[in-house]
């Protein structure tokens, strides 16, 4: 008996050496009612990504269920997959070979993940086993004893939990704008969808409690929620909010970083109804809550929510489908506000949920420019000073009254230097990467390849001595320490964070994302090295820097209270949007020049990364009119050193050749998306069943390539 697939012809049966034979297993018995086993392997070749028959043995019947691991014959080796489906009747009328094993009774495929799966890799040109790598966690024998076998995985209340705390709820969701018809709809079992621009830094307005205003809604109407952040920093702070008003029982923590067992004890208590709300970072979008009524998406700009893993998802396109797919709320939450969600709102599917300008203005710092006319008619030299006067004044002044934050652009001490005498950008004599120092006193080092330059000499001059061109958190707490004599200064930086700060005095120096949360708010916020992030190479830099610039702000006491941000950058667009306290507005005016300019998300893009010859022969079965626009290819690595770049067989002189990686850019219609995505996968499936070409990488809506 062979397994076959249950779609599509003899070629890929042809392919693996397929021979279908009745004396394989013969006269096994095999499970009475629907003995066909569907299984989804667990492989990422593209020919593969299909449903395949296995017979059921009469022995493995009572196990077999739908959604269990099993081990099954492939290609004369055992393979691992997911049992989907189990049916009377074969789609195939050859000879199916039998199941070998059941790996573990729990059913950890839910099937509406599943339909997710091959959803999101119907949209990103993918493989449905590439997705439930992320979406399942690895198996944990031991914890498999910890469940019954067959308990019944049921959506009710699990017992002793509390009932969800909506105390305050109206009063933070009330301060905006369609805020408290959000929470009424939820706590009546309805399925709004919203953005929301939040205004809450801190304390118990702070933006967790209003993630877990909305969480706690739909608990009391019955259903489960999905609370999705970027970090483990965010992740604490939303799971204390959770735990504090929804009890232990009730909350569920997925992320990696806890280690297999218990992500997957977690798993497992999800998944067979014992917990009703999950929250943790990417991989918790696919979290198995039974009757889902809410996904909630904390700062979808951040570019952790992208997975590095093919198919390359993003947590908010993961969430969206699944709002649409399981008729779930969907709740988008920042401090400032990604072009994609706002088109999400200019196209009706989301409503937006704001404050009015009298909120704004009452409960935000007041924002100073220093590079406006009036600041610089006081103070000519502020354009050159990288702290200005009244930068420093600020600074002086918020002491007085608690803690101040200085938000830097880089981590380390000298992030970048050259030579001090020509000014040359000091580069490694190993790769030509760019030396950084990590102390005053300590040698150059290559942030490429590490290597340590005691003895560095400029190749354009012959110099040797060099000079810091830009200051990191390290040196900008080191000078702050000189210019507050006794006053502490905390750096939190690189793979040292801190998490929270007293309202004490004391001076945090801090680089975006890793801003310590005060208890009653900082005094004053200075935000340096704003011209830098802007100058960024990057299509998105401007909203990007505007996003960190907002996320560092809110943590400012209210201008009432005497809370002031000030702000260093020379660029009028982005600093006026900071200054107005307008993420709102930020994002429409840039979604607007992106319609105008043809790029995402105005539309939809796919990179197809590979060396030229790959990337033309892939091209070449595709018919490029369903595309917009083809841009490329174009070299994106391939010199010694640099990130990216492949080593191939060696030189007849022994070094290894460094293959050119090149990438082209299609860019395509949202009304076409589909057909285009469909043909890229198509072409892919392919060249991986002939094996004839390089493999291709495929990103669709990569959001940190443009």
């Amino acid at each position: 008996m062979n397994g076959t697939e249950a779609s599509g012809g003899d070629q890929l049966s042809l392919l693996h050496g397929f021979v279908a034979t009745s004396a394989n297993h013969a006269g096994e018995a095999l499970a009475a009612e629907n003995p066909v086993a569907q299984v989804v392997l667990e492989s990422s070749l593209a020919h593969l990504d299909r449903v395949f028959d296995y017979a059921v043995p009469r022995d493995l019947d009572a196990r077999a269920r739908v959604g269990v691991r099993v081990k099954v014959p492939f290609a004369g080796r055992a393979h691992t997959g997911y049992l989907v489906a189990r049916i009377p009747v074969s789609t195939r009328s050859a000879s199916l070979l039998a199941l070998t094993q059941v790996i573990s009774e729990q059913p950890v495929l839910a099937l509406e993940i599943l339909q997710l799966a091959r959803a999101l890799a119907e949209r990103l040109a993918g493989t449905v086993s590439d997705v439930l790598r992320v979406a399942v966690p690895p198996r944990a024998a031991r914890v498999d004893k910890e469940f019954p076998a067959h308990a019944d995985a049921g959506a009710q209340q699990p017992p002793g939990s509390p009932v969800a705390d909506l105390t305050g709820a109206g009063e933070r969701f009330g301060r905006y704008v369609h805020g408290e018809a959000f929470l009424k709809h939820l706590a009546a079992g309805g399925s709004p969808r919203a953005v929301l621009a939040s205004l809450g830094g801190y304390g118990p307005r702070g933006w967790p409690q209003e993630l877990t205003d909305a969480v706690c809604a739909v608990v009391a109407s019955g259903r489960g929620a999905v609370v999705v952040v970027p970090d483990q920093r965010d992740l604490a702070r939303v799971e204390a909010a959770l735990v504090s008003r929804l009890g232990t029982q009730d909350v569920a923590r997925l992320t990696a970083e806890d280690g297999p067992t218990p992500r997957y004890r977690n798993f497992l208590r999800l998944r067979l109804g014992h917990a009703r709300v999950a929250v943790g970072t990417r991989s918790a979008a696919y979290a198995p809550v039974r009757n889902l009524g809410l996904v909630c998406l904390w700062d979808d700009g951040d570019d952790q929510h992208a997975e590095q893993r093919a198919p390359y998802p993003h947590s908010r396109d993961v969430l969206l489908l699944r709002a649409e797919q399981e008729d779930a709320a969907l709740l988008l939450a920042s401090t400032g506000r990604s072009t994609e969600a706002q088109r999400l709102v200019d196209t009706g599917w989301a409503q937006s949920i704001h404050a009015d300008r009298r909120e704004t203005r009452d409960s935000v710092a007041r924002v100073l420019h220093t590079a406006d006319a009036y600041e610089r008619a006081h103070d000519p030299l502020a354009a050159q000073a990288r702290i200005p006067h009244a930068a420093w004044k600020a600074a002086q002044e918020g002491l007085r009254r608690g803690p101040v934050l200085i938000q830097v652009a880089r981590t380390g001490y000298s992030p970048s230097t050259a030579c001090e005498e020509c000014r040359q950008p000091a580069r490694c004599s190993a790769c030509t990467g760019p030396l950084a120092r990590g102390s005053r006193a300590g040698a150059p080092e290559c942030r490429w390849c590490g290597r340590i330059e005691p003895r560095w000499r400029c190749v354009a001059c012959g110099g040797i001595k060099i000079r810091a061109t830009v200051s990191g958190a390290n040196r900008t707490a080191e000078e702050l320490g000189r210019a507050f004599p006794g006053v502490p200064v905390i750096s939190s930086a690189g793979t040292h964070i801190v998490d929270e700060v007293s309202d004490d005095a004391q001076v945090v120096v801090a680089t975006p994302g890793a801003e310590p949360v005060p208890q009653s708010g900082y005094a004053a916020v200075v935000l340096l090295d704003g011209t830098a992030m802007l100058r960024r190479e990057s299509l998105r830099a401007a909203e990007d820097t505007l996003r960190r610039w907002f996320a560092a702000a809110v943590l400012a006491r209210p201008a009432a209270l005497g809370g002031l941000v000030v702000v260093t950058a020379d660029d009028d667009v982005a600093v006026g949007n900071l200054v107005r306290w307008d993420p709102r507005g930020a994002a429409e005016r840039e979604l607007a020049l992106r319609h105008d300019l043809g790029l995402p998300p105005a539309v939809r893009y796919a990179a197809l990364t590979g060396s030229r010859e790959a990337l033309n022969a892939f091209l070449e079965g595709i018919d490029t009119g369903v595309f917009l626009r083809v841009v490329g290819p174009v070299v994106v690595a391939g010199q010694a050193g640099q990130p990216g770049a492949q080593a191939t067989n060696p030189a007849p002189s022994g070094e290894p050749i460094i293959a050119e990686i090149h990438r082209t850019l299609v860019f395509f219609s949202y009304r076409d998306a589909a057909r285009a995505v469909s043909s890229l996968k198509a072409r892919r499936t392919v060249l991986s069943a002939k094996r004839t070409s390089e493999p291709v990488q495929i990103r669709c809506d990569a959001p940190g390539l443009l």
